[in-house]
């Protein structure tokens, strides 16, 4: 998302973001030492959901013929991807189901590709993918070289440790932040905001804040438990699930940025029509629904698929 991206069964950065290892035997990225990952949900919405011709006209020929996609995939935390039987196990999640509908809409399968979530969008310009996930947040920056389909609205926000008193309500402006230490996932939109915005401390007369960034989840939010870092900048789906585990000891403190989340495509990929077609079946007939519904996420939900918006301000 804007990160974009994020990770773990006790989830948390966003990550969305980066395709992680578990921190132990048993457990899912993000998922605090010895606690067992979140079991998925047992309904299946996507089983369902056939084949729409007028859609799947919509793929090149090519694609058509071969009859599969390519997809790099980023897994790692509930409730948009991760593994709830643990790595090498089948993934699950709101975008896994999301993306195996619109391949159904299309008619087509999909090669699940495991990849970190800071390298996909660069290797949909090599061609190494056809499409990527991993609550990738449309972004003015991203779209200057990746093209959106959008199937979400989610973004940005903070979460602390239980019981802490370093913040106590919703973040509303990063002054509020200056003088901490905030843990972040590397590549992500969060990253960005926290880079590029660092000098209003300063301007502010305060302390400013510091940004440390994990290439995995569950550093994070372990990192957030021993005190390392004071507060963790995450989406705002993964870090409201995580706040709802009670392994994972944190308090959501609410929104901070909304942004749409799509599939990425290379920039001018011919298959941007049909995935806008194929998600906007899907919430016409329902099916869209009841995936937000069985992942607790439809607060996220769009009214219609876009390609390319502009970057929500």
């Amino acid at each position: 998302m804007n990160r974009t991206r994020l990770r773990s069964a006790a989830t948390l950065v966003l990550l969305p973001v980066l395709a992680l290892t578990a921190c132990g035997s048993g457990t899912t990225p993000g998922t605090p030492a010895g606690a067992q990952a979140s079991p998925a949900p047992t309904d299946d919405p996507v089983a369902a959901v056939r084949t729409v011709d007028s859609v799947a006209a919509l793929l090149p020929a090519d694609v058509r013929e071969s009859g599969t996609l390519r997809i790099g995939s980023s897994v790692g935390f509930p409730p948009g991807a991760y593994y709830p039987d643990g790595p090498g196990k089948a993934p699950a999640g709101q975008d896994i189901d999301i993306a195996d509908a619109v391949a159904k809409v299309l008619g087509v399968q999909l090669d699940r590709q495991d990849a970190s979530f800071e390298t996909i969008l660069p290797a949909l310009g090599s061609g190494k993918y056809d499409v990527g996930t991993g609550n990738f947040g449309v972004t003015a920056q991203r779209l200057k070289t990746v093209d959106f389909v959008t199937y979400i609205n989610d973004g940005q926000g903070f979460a602390v440790k239980k019981g802490t008193t370093t913040l106590k309500k919703r973040v509303t402006d990063l002054t509020e932040l200056c003088g901490l230490t905030i843990g972040t996932g590397a590549g992500t939109t969060f990253e960005t905001t926290l880079t590029a915005q660092k000098g209003v401390c300063a301007k502010a007369g305060k302390k400013p804040y510091e940004v440390k960034v994990y290439s995995e989840n569950g550093a994070t939010l372990t990192a957030l438990q021993q005190g390392r870092i004071d507060v963790i900048m995450s989406t705002i789906n993964g870090l409201r699930y995580q706040a709802a585990q009670p392994a994972a000891r944190t308090t959501f403190l609410g929104e901070y940025h909304r942004l749409d989340v799509g599939f990425a495509f290379r920039k001018g990929s011919p298959l941007t029509k049909a995935f806008r077609a194929a998600v906007n079946e899907l919430i016409k007939d329902g099916t869209y629904a009841r995936i937000l519904a069985k992942w607790g996420t439809g607060a996220s939900a769009i009214d219609a698929s876009r390609i390319n918006p502009p970057e929500h301000r």
